[in-house]
């Protein structure tokens, strides 16, 4: 991901305005890799970066009612506020794909948590919660996420110990281990899951890609505590806080 203006990412998390962001920044409560920062019109590269504010109790009054969203993200949408390279999650947040049949009042702002690739299904959360959003996206809290990955080939013991105990995954990245918790056959198949607290980008495909194995199909089914249980591709659902962490 390109680098962009560090008020232009605060806002896109759903903290506050990017107008707001730019107050916060000159008062010192906006850290970049555990420094803290003042110039305006820096830039940072999300994917790389470590961002923390340490006043997130402003958002507006429009905001001032949390909403949270959870969604099962279909392959070829991109956790973004905006639809430049893609069709974005926001699109589906809409009545039509409310998993019920009732329609519910849909008048509110909400941003992606974290990102999810394009090429990846399964469950994002949604919310204007940027406290909760800073939880859940700074690697200090080592919140989980975990994973069901499809595979070609059988994972050894070897590739099994390297993924485990972390490794390079190339431009200059180190990956810490993650964890393997089920494998199953399917087929010709197999079918992984796996847990992840660091979510550096696209880095369980790097990782196997490493590896020499092709992934054919990646599928987020939990953040936190939240579980993507049996909620159809493309539909979205409310849920609370205490359901998240």
């Amino acid at each position: 991901m390109s680098e962009i203006r560090l008020q232009k990412y605060i806002a896109d998390q759903g903290i506050c305005s990017r107008r707001k962001a730019e107050q916060l920044i000159s008062e010192g409560k906006v850290e970049v890799n555990d420094e803290i920062v003042k110039e305006m019109g820096i830039k940072i590269d999300p994917d790389k970066d470590k961002v923390k504010v340490l006043d997130s109790r402003i958002f507006e009054k429009k905001d001032s009612k949390k909403v949270y969203i959870a969604l099962n993200k279909p392959f070829d949408f991109i956790t973004s506020t905006s639809n430049n390279q893609g069709q974005s999650v926001l699109d589906l947040i809409n009545v039509e794909n409310f998993w019920k049949p009732y329609k519910p009042e849909v008048n509110f702002r909400v941003y992606p948590v974290g990102r999810l690739d394009k090429d990846s299904e399964g469950l994002v959360l949604l919310t204007n919660d940027g406290d909760l959003t800073n939880k859940l996206t700074h690697p200090s809290f080592g919140h989980e996420k975990e994973y069901e990955a499809t595979l070609t080939d059988k994972l050894t013991k070897d590739v099994k110990k390297i993924l485990e105990s972390g490794m390079d995954i190339g431009e200059g990245e180190y990956a810490q281990g993650i964890k393997i918790i089920k494998e199953f056959n399917k087929g010709r198949r197999f079918i992984i899951t796996i847990i992840l607290k660091e979510g550096k980008k696209r880095q369980i495909r790097r990782m196997f890609g490493r590896l020499g194995y092709d992934l054919l199909s990646l599928r987020r089914v939990r953040i936190g505590n939240l579980k993507l249980g049996t909620l159809p591709t493309g539909r979205w659902r409310f849920v609370k806080k205490e359901d998240i962490v």
